[in-house]
């Protein structure tokens, strides 16, 4: 039977909400140390999917999920009036410290602490993964956004392209601790799937829907540095990887060493990891 804590398909929101908000409150630092410069090469695409700021600097921008605060900064100098929303006080506190001319709130992308319709575009980078209720964050962007307004989100394409996430996973399958357990949330990679990001867009209110792949490249210094992303610097894969009891963690680390040293390109890894934007208008 449900209970308010789980659904009929078997996820557990609230732990795994819970879940999500101590990873981000322990990898804020090394998430930006580790990821930034990789996911910030989406940003350029996810706010061309909005489209411009109008001359007059009275256009309205929410960046949902907004973390250390990449596409805020970006959408600033690109003149937007913008609003940043994160539900990790480490997060809020990163980024009011990074970019102190920029409005960063806490609060939650499955219930936004803000009024109906006041703003004219919304973005998430990556933070759709993350959330118990996507569909729910969906909605409340919809709410927010002005008729006409437009809402783009970034999602990692499948693992079988995003390389860095299959190095992973198939060490974990390999030599992880099949006891380990996480609070069930949404799978990873739902969006990874065009027709599945439409139809929840649809769902959620919008309309015009369309789906962008982007090409993105991971450098990194190390295979040490690449292992010590994911362990450091994220709370899904973070959260698995640090369950695991020490001889699981020792094999598999070794593992992903041996893994990803067939990225190396000169002095540094390589690695393919494309995304893929998905944007709507509210009608």
């Amino acid at each position: 039977m449900a209970t308010p804590e789980t659904d009929p398909q078997g996820l557990d929101p609230k732990g795994f909400h819970d879940f999500e908000h101590a990873g981000w409150q322990r990898a804020a630092a090394e998430y930006h140390h580790y990821f930034g410069s990789l996911t910030s090469q989406a940003i350029a695409p996810l706010l061309d999917a909005v489209g411009h700021a109008s001359p007059d600097g009275k256009s309205w921008l929410l960046d949902i999920a907004a973390g250390p605060g990449y596409v805020s900064s970006e959408a600033a100098r690109r003149g937007w009036s913008v609003t940043g929303i994160d539900f990790s006080e480490s997060m809020v506190a990163l980024a009011r410290r990074n970019l102190p001319s920029i409005d960063f709130q806490l609060g939650d992308a499955e219930a936004l602490p803000l009024a109906n319709a006041g703003f004219d575009a919304a973005v998430m980078n990556f933070g759709i993964l993350h959330l118990a209720r996507p569909e729910s964050a969906l909605r409340e962007a919809c709410r927010v956004l002005r008729p006409g307004g437009r809402f783009a989100f970034s999602v990692w394409a499948t693992p079988d392209q995003t390389l860095g996430f299959k190095i992973v996973l198939d060490a974990v399958a390999e030599f992880g601790d099949p006891i380990v357990t996480l609070p069930a949330g949404p799978p990873f990679f739902r969006f990874s799937d065009p027709a599945e990001s439409r139809r929840a867009l649809e769902l959620a209110g919008f309309a015009d829907s369309r789906i962008e792949r982007i090409p993105l490249v991971w450098r990194l210094n190390s295979a040490a540095d690449f292992f010590e992303a994911f362990l450091k610097g994220s709370a899904r894969t973070g959260g698995l990887l640090n369950a695991q009891p020490p001889d699981a963690l020792a094999k598999i680390r070794a593992s992903v060493k041996q893994r990803v040293a067939a990225f190396t390109r000169g002095p540094r890894l390589e690695i393919s990891m494309p995304a893929l934007i998905a944007a709507a208008r509210k009608p």
